[in-house]
């Protein structure tokens, strides 16, 4: 398709490339290297879970003792494989008898390789399976009541309780809503484990575990058959526990899970080697299992300013499809992020947010754009605010956005009410319906401010592009050229639990999820 930017190709084509070389470059540090989230990833796609009697979930205990014993670096396969095949015990039952003290590894009799493989296969087959099922019933669900329009009418709930989360859920979907997102408690992605059980106590959220991840998809099946639409669910795999809570989110069908290669390293200061190793088993995982993944370069503008660093949305965008790529994630499950977070005083604003999500649309056309809501400018002016939220859904229709969360016009003052999630999509409603083909119908003037704004903004993402193939990405992130945060690479959070693979490794899920393509 022609573009109505005037975008110059060869700079896409060399942005695109640059990207490529950068995330291809990581890869390689990143198949040296192994974590303690990863290998918990392991232990709960072998069907481990549960806590001990002090509430330390399984995974956390079998991986924290290999760790602690210098083992790590094999994997915890192997050693789960080596036991299954001496003891002829389940995953489930070996692990209990870590946290019993009732079983050390060092005292199991050599395996080889191809037998610890066999003891894993019927755990592994079983597991592959259960997330197969989860996907074959999305399909149905989408094959038989159908979905709503695209841009998805995406909202959040957020109350801590998620038995209250599953009322207030239930009540979007019957305004209109197609995906809800739980929010996760606040500082749940500094936990270097994941929480067990359904919970009811949480702060600007509700914790992230599998039974909260099942109450609320057994719910939203329910209110989606009423409605007759089938409803997205959406929860976070960053932080710590990145990969695990991925592969939970896929044994319980999530849609939507916000995953960047980036976030966790800016905004939570988690070490950026941690978070690039576990990213990509995340990945692998969402890509195996359907799932849409949202990046998060909307944050930037949160910290940066969205007029003048508007290229480094760009950049990263480029970035996160690389890594997806390397990961063998399909490009309509891409969420990759941007935001309207101008500042509403700037002259001609509107015109410079509709070039950059048309921009966005362009150069990404089959990706599951995610389109974030102004929030940096938002105040107690609840009238601005429904302006602002309005002129928002107006460039996301018109831009083609895929997936909207949208605005509430009490951003700036409190967690939404259901009247105010309920304004809010009635805002949308109206403007995607009144103006559902306008993209379709305007085209921009040769050399004007939205075509000229666009190729600026491409060449100067390419240009960042280079600077980090040259610099290399952690030095990149260690200056500050994202986001205006400064990051070391041996600083942070979870440095620790990063290990290196011995020539025994074994991670027998990547192979299998990838289908061949690594």
């Amino acid at each position: 398709m022609k573009s109505k930017l005037n975008l110059d190709v060869k700079q896409i084509d060399e942005a695109r490339s640059s990207a490529k070389r950068i995330a291809e470059s990581m890869q390689e540090f990143i198949d040296r290297h192994t974590t303690v989230s990863t290998e918990r990833t392991i232990l709960r796609l072998l069907g481990v879970d549960g806590t001990d009697d002090v509430l330390t979930p399984l995974p956390n205990v079998v991986v924290d003792r290999l760790l602690d014993n210098g083992q790590l670096s094999k994997g915890v396969a192997n050693f789960i494989g080596s036991a299954i095949h001496n003891l002829k015990k389940s995953p489930q039952e070996i692990s209990e008898m870590v946290s019993e003290g009732t079983l050390d590894f060092e005292s199991l009799k050599p395996v080889k390789k191809e037998d610890v493989e066999k003891a894993l296969k019927p755990y592994i087959t079983e597991s592959l399976k259960k997330i197969k099922t989860q996907t074959e019933k999305r399909e149905e669900y989408l094959k038989t009541i159908g979905e709503g329009k695209k841009p998805y009418l995406y909202v959040i709930v957020a109350t801590g309780n998620i038995y209250e989360d599953v009322v207030q859920a239930k009540a979007a979907v019957h305004q209109g809503a197609d995906i809800v997102a739980v929010i996760r408690t606040t500082a749940q992605s500094l936990l270097d484990y994941v929480p067990f059980g359904a919970t009811t106590e949480g702060f600007g959220g509700t914790y992230a575990t599998q039974e909260n991840f099942k109450i609320m998809r057994e719910a939203l099946d329910e209110a989606g058959e009423e409605v007759g639409r089938y409803i997205r669910l959406c929860n976070y795999s960053s932080g710590l526990c990145m990969p695990e809570i991925a592969a939970m989110g896929a044994l319980e069908r999530l849609d939507v899970m916000l995953n960047d290669a980036l976030y966790g390293i800016l905004f939570r200061d988690i070490n950026m080697q941690r978070t690039l190793v576990d990213q990509f088993f995340s990945r692998v995982i969402i890509g195996y299992s359907g799932v849409i993944f949202n990046s998060g370069e909307d944050n930037y503008l949160t910290t940066a300013d969205a007029f003048e660093e508007a290229h480094t949305v760009l950049a990263s965008q480029f970035i996160n499809e690389q890594f997806a790529v390397l990961a063998n994630i399909k490009e309509e499950q891409m969420g990759l992020g941007h935001a309207f977070e101008m500042d509403p005083d700037m002259e001609n604003g509107f015109l410079y947010e509709l070039a950059q999500a048309i921009m966005a649309r362009e150069i990404f056309p089959r990706a599951s754009l995610k389109y974030m809501p102004p929030t940096k400018f938002m105040t107690g002016n609840i009238f601005r605010g429904a302006i602002q939220d309005a002129m928002f859904n107006l460039v996301s229709v018109w831009s083609g956005q895929s997936l909207q969360l949208l605005g509430m016009l009490t951003e700036a003052i409190h967690t939404p009410h259901m009247q105010d999630r309920y304004l809010a999509i009635e805002n949308a409603s109206y403007i995607f319906n009144n103006a559902r083909n306008l993209g379709e119908e305007i085209e921009f003037k040769e050399n004007g401010i939205i075509q000229k704004r666009a190729q600026k903004v491409l060449k100067d993402a390419r240009a960042l592009l280079m600077d980090i193939e040259k610099e290399g990405l952690f030095s990149t992130i260690e200056q500050g050229k994202f986001g205006g945060v400064k990051r070391p690479r041996d600083g942070g959070k979870g440095l620790l639990g990063v290990v290196v693979k011995n020539e025994d490794y074994l991670n027998p899920f990547i192979p299998l999820m990838m289908g061949g393509a690594k």
